[in-house]
């Protein structure tokens, strides 16, 4: 696969607003550290917690 597919084979255009090293996620663009999504919803799994080991991408999906 070329650098503008995601994971999951889909096209991909990277946003370079949007840097991410998650190559685990299916809107990882392959070759680049970059999210193919626009956005991105970012939330915590503990709304209490005072750490950023909490904080999560939502539109994380595994590959």
């Amino acid at each position: 696969m070329s650098k503008n597919c995601t994971n999951d084979g889909c096209a991909c255009t990277p946003n370079s607003a949007i840097h991410c090293s998650v190559t685990s996620c299916a809107h990882h663009c392959q070759d680049t550290a970059m999210c193919g999504l626009n956005i991105i919803q970012v939330g915590t799994k503990n709304q209490t917690s005072s750490t950023n080991q909490c904080i999560d991408c939502q539109n994380f999906q595994e590959i």
